[in-house]
């Protein structure tokens, strides 16, 4: 465990203490995350002039903020021998090309089988370790059903740098889907916000009064007679982006049983989405990299079916 301490200046008088420390760690190597830093305010390790406090409480010129950052720990998830299909591969992190009904990290229902698991086997102890907890490189997802690419950082400094660059929307990814009717127009932008569903809790949703601002582009790659082969371009990262913003628009994707209710004819397992390309900058050598993961062979198929 560390403890770090801050004098407060003059310019921060009055701010709230949760709001404080993640300006102050936005600009250190840790980057801690705001909800990690309330998680240690409520498991008191951070004190102001050594007394507890919430946080809520509005700090004042001279006060000393302490605050202790518990050791790493192991998290209790097994390595398994799980084959992965690496696009790119070097000493900070890894490409992998996820498949269809791979979960990417474990969670109820879901102990093992999943990338998270295949991943620490393949890293053997080479990952990140972030927010008091040995992670294993993940910094950001996609859902089961979608295919592609997907970063894993293997060092904290990269972890860091390309997690920075997720929140900056810097990060280049593009995905590949079929939508249910014929798109017409070639090109578009859906700008609306994306949160919670109200009644639903599987589900998000367009969420004006709740939601967070959420931009997805799109293009007509291929039109069939009662589908669209498109691709997307994501400006922000949403849960579920790409499916809720298509179905808003009346265009759902092909096979997603959570946002359409239209009856799909073809054998498929959930929504036809594939994360195709991602571009970054490399943690290390500054330079943008663009890694794609070719379409899976049922995409293919599919569209060959549609043509």
């Amino acid at each position: 465990m560390q403890t770090e301490s801050f004098m407060i200046s003059p310019e921060y008088e009055d701010e709230r203490l949760d709001k404080y420390l993640s300006i102050i760690y936005e600009n250190t190597q840790q980057k801690l995350s705001r909800s990690f830093l309330q998680r240690l305010i409520k498991e008191e390790r951070v004190r102001v002039n050594n007394k507890i406090q919430k946080a809520n409480y509005r700090l004042k010129a001279e006060d000393l903020v302490a605050v202790e950052i518990p050791d790493a720990v192991e998290v209790q998830i097994v390595p398994e021998d799980i084959p992965l299909t690496i696009l790119y591969e070097d000493e900070d992190l890894l490409v992998v090309d996820k498949p269809k009904g791979m979960v990417v990290h474990p969670a109820a229902g879901h102990a093992n089988g999943t990338l998270v698991n295949a991943v620490l086997f393949h890293c053997k102890n080479s990952l990140s370790g972030i927010n008091g907890e040995i992670r294993p490189g993940i910094v950001h997802r996609i859902d089961r059903d979608t295919t592609g690419s997907l970063i894993v950082c293997k060092n904290d400094e990269s972890h860091v740098k390309i997690a920075q660059q997720i929140k900056e929307h810097t990060v280049t990814r593009r995905y590949r889907g079929i939508v249910y009717g014929v798109v017409k127009n070639d090109q578009g932008t859906v700008h609306a916000p994306i949160g919670r569903h109200p009644t639903e809790r599987k589900k998000m949703a367009v969420n004006d009064k709740n939601g967070k601002d959420a931009v997805t582009h799109y293009r007509v790659l291929e039109r069939y007679q009662a589908y669209t082969y498109m691709e997307f371009a994501l400006e922000t990262g949403r849960t579920h982006q790409i499916r809720v913003h298509m179905a808003h628009i009346g265009h759902p994707l092909l096979g997603d049983s959570l946002y359409t209710n239209r009856k799909c004819p073809f054998t498929l397992q959930g929504q036809t989405l594939h994360a195709m390309t991602i571009g970054f900058v490399h943690p290390r050598t500054g330079k943008y990299l663009e890694i794609s993961a070719p379409l899976p062979e049922y995409f293919e198929r599919l569209r060959n079916c549609l043509k």
